[in-house]
C-alpha cells in the first residue's frame, strides 16, 4: 500500500485527468456558439448530445475526488507533530510491542506444555488400546 503522500499525489493526478476529460467531452458535445451573428450549419442537423448527463457525471466525479483529497490532507500529520513527539510515540509503540511479544511468548509456552500433555495422553490411550487388543487376540487364540 502506498503512503499518504503518494495517495494524495495520485488523487490530484486523477482530479487533473477528470478536469481534462470533462473539458474535452464538453467541447466535443457542446452546442456551437455564434460569433458576431455568424452561424455555422455544421451541427444543426445532428441530434442533441446528452451534455447535461456528462456535466452531472463529471461534476460528481470531480466532487468525489475533491472529497478524497480533503480526507487525505486531513490524515497527514500536523505541523505541531515535532520529531520529539514522533520519537515519543514510537517509543510508546515499541514498549507496547515488547509487552505483546512477552504475552505471546507466554501463551506459546503454555500451548507447548498443553500439547505435550495431550500427546502423552494420546500415547497412553494408544498403548491401552494395543494392550487390550493384544489381550483379546491372545485370549481368542487360546480359546481355539
Amino acid at each position: 500500500m502506498a503512503d499518504r503522500l503518494t495517495q494524495l499525489q495520485d488523487a490530484v493526478n486523477s482530479l487533473a485527468d477528470q478536469f481534462c476529460n470533462a473539458i474535452g467531452v464538453l467541447q466535443q458535445c457542446g452546442p456551437p456558439a455564434s460569433f458576431s451573428n455568424i452561424q455555422t450549419a455544421i451541427n444543426k442537423d445532428q441530434p442533441a448530445n446528452p451534455t447535461e448527463e456528462y456535466a452531472q457525471l463529471f461534476a460528481a466525479l470531480i466532487a468525489r475526488t475533491a472529497k478524497d483529497i480533503d480526507v487525505l490532507i486531513d490524515s497527514l500529520p500536523s505541523e505541531e507533530s515535532t520529531a520529539a513527539l514522533q520519537a515519543a510515540s514510537l517509543y510508546k509503540l515499541e514498549e507496547e510491542n515488547h509487552e505483546a511479544a512477552t504475552c505471546l511468548e507466554d501463551v506459546v509456552y503454555r500451548g507447548d506444555l498443553l500439547l505435550e500433555k495431550i500427546q502423552s495422553a494420546l500415547a497412553d490411550i494408544a498403548q491401552s488400546q494395543l494392550k487390550t487388543r493384544s489381550g483379546i487376540h491372545s485370549q481368542s487364540l487360546s480359546d481355539s
